[in-house]
């Protein structure tokens, strides 16, 4: 008897798994997305010259800037616990594309595989604002700025809302090798 039942079923299950895709990009709830762009200007210091940073995020983004605060007292740096010492701005949907392609092409569309992290997720820096397109000021002068680019897929959503909150499964999380085959697909 219990021989003919997992006949049965392993046979249930051949037919079962037939009928499913074969191909996992053929799903588009596999398929990788932007979730949100990061952009981050370090300071160092509070100040005339946070406040020209935040400008400038601003002027690029198209949206209200959030400064951050030191953690802790480093005096080595002159940096007091809780000084504001940066400005960061979150970026999402086609808003987020267009700056981030603007920020490769100062990259030339190349990264490095260390600029990847293990949960799919890349970042890169750039040493000037102005290479993104902005114009020149004599008073706001010239900042370096971190882009920091978190990927996802649809159905991300479930296992972070408050109600009916699930687990994920394994083979829906993001991967660094993935995300690298994306980024080579999408820009090259």
């Amino acid at each position: 008897r219990q021989a003919g039942r997992q006949a049965g079923r392993q046979a249930g299950t051949r037919v079962a798994t037939e009928g499913k895709m074969s191909n996992k990009t053929e799903n588009k709830m596999r398929d990788l997305r932007v979730e949100k762009l990061v952009l981050n200007i370090s300071v160092g210091e509070s100040g005339d010259r946070l406040t020209r940073a935040s400008k400038v995020l601003e002027q690029l983004s198209e949206q209200k800037v959030v400064q951050s605060k030191a953690r802790y007292t480093l005096r080595g740096f002159g940096i007091r616990r809780n000084e504001k010492i940066a400005c960061h701005v979150t970026v999402r949907g086609d808003k987020a594309m267009e700056i981030l392609e603007r920020g490769l092409k100062v990259k030339e569309y190349e990264l490095e595989k260390r600029n990847f992290s293990e949960t799919g997720n890349f970042g890169f820096g750039i040493t000037e604002h102005i290479d993104l397109g902005l114009k020149y000021d004599p008073n706001t002068g010239i900042y370096g700025m971190d882009f920091y680019v978190v990927m996802g897929r649809k159905g991300w959503r479930v296992s972070k809302r408050k109600k009916c909150r699930r687990r994920l499964g394994v083979n829906h999380k993001v991967t660094r090798n993935e995300t690298m085959a994306w980024f080579q697909k999408k820009f090259e």
